[in-house]
């Protein structure tokens, strides 16, 4: 045997190297996901350059089952009893939110900016990786997905950032750093069984929902049975840094290998239009964060907070470090991320059809 490493494992060696860099790198700025877009920006590079590697479709299967787990740990245990006390604001918020952001992605469709199903899936207000894997599952161009999400999320979670800040800063105190310093990836699962149970629902449910043929099966059957095994069995959903790195990474990669010279170009000319349609959202759903102040008599920044268009993971994290309640903000991203994960699908088929009936 030839102890002479081969174009793809050479290929392999640069891919892990340079996803490792920009990883820490966009961690070091605290730049939202950073584990995900450092791959993935690694893999555009490659493939962009004609240098792609191979990736197993299982590995995806195996990401989407872990992403699946990590909204299922993202959804309260209170989170019944916080929807029974303000369940009109959070109905209002989540169709308002939903409505929104589905109007601006039918304009950017509208304005031939991007095709129909992936300008509504680029707009949809729920967890970036979650919309992106919902929109590969439904034919959607994941590539142009994952640059509007990501875009959305960078513009929420600084706005959201220097809003808390403010707020914060007015009222005398102080607010921790946005992404708080990683502890290290070889850390230990706090619970071995928790870590064997996420594994198992994970791995398993995804298996399950491809081989069924469900949509997004990879994605939602795991994250169903990861909330059943938290919030009715009392079993703590395990997600060791490490794991979640890898999960991220495999996500990052299988997006990024699919970019070429073409799609950059695209993304590149419709930049200024996408952004516009991003601080246009944020502005609205601000707007009508202050309409809860007046109508429900939510404090303000948990309204605004509570509003904010994605970046869950974010705006948890300057939740947690800011003077609100807590609770109605994670509940009221959960629903929407949830509700839009149910819906998605129907209203991105019924909005591009409506365009292209209406381009004919």
């Amino acid at each position: 045997m030839s102890l002479t490493p081969t174009r793809q494992q050479l290929r392999w060696a640069f891919l892990l190297a340079l996803s490792l860099l920009l990883s820490a790198l966009f961690d070091a700025i605290g730049l939202p996901a950073g584990r995900l877009l450092g791959p993935m920006v690694a893999a555009i590079a490659l493939a962009v350059s004609g240098r792609d590697v191979r990736l197993p479709g299982t590995a995806f299967v195996a990401a989407q089952g872990m992403v699946g787990c990590l909204i299922a740990r993202g959804v309260p245990a209170s989170i019944g009893s916080t929807l029974l006390a303000h369940w009109p604001s959070f109905l209002a918020g989540v169709i308002a939110v939903t409505v929104l952001a589905n109007a601006l992605g039918w304009l950017l469709s509208r304005w031939n900016v991007f095709p129909g199903d992936t300008a509504i899936w680029g707009s949809a207000p729920g967890g970036a990786s979650a919309m992106m894997i919902m929109a590969e599952a439904h034919g959607a161009d994941v590539r142009l997905v994952a640059f509007m999400q990501y875009l959305r999320v960078v513009c929420v979670t600084f706005t959201a950032s220097l809003v808390s800040h403010w707020w914060v800063s007015k009222a005398g105190g102080t607010l921790p750093h946005l992404v708080p310093p990683a502890h290290g990836l070889l850390l230990p699962p706090a619970s071995w069984p928790g870590l064997l149970a996420t594994l198992l629902v994970g791995l398993g449910g995804a298996a399950i929902g491809v081989r069924l043929r469900l949509p997004a099966g990879g994605l939602l059957l795991p994250m169903i049975a990861g909330i059943v095994l938290q919030d009715v069995f009392g079993i703590p959903i395990e997600l060791p840094p490490l794991l979640l790195a890898v999960a991220y990474a495999i996500v990052g990669w299988t997006i990024g290998m699919r970019f070429n010279r073409q799609v950059l170009i695209v993304t590149a000319r419709s930049l200024h239009k996408v952004l516009a349609s991003v601080l246009t959202l944020i502005l609205l759903c601000g707007a009508f964060g202050a309409a809860l102040v007046h109508w429900a008599h939510i404090d303000p920044l948990t309204a605004y907070l509570a509003t904010s268009p994605g970046g869950a993971d974010s705006v948890a994290i300057i939740a947690a470090s800011s003077p609100v309640d807590v609770p109605f903000v994670l509940t009221m991203q959960v629903l929407r991320m949830l509700f839009v994960m149910a819906t998605g699908p129907a209203i991105a088929r019924l909005l591009a059809r409506q365009i292209q009936r209406s381009a004919q």
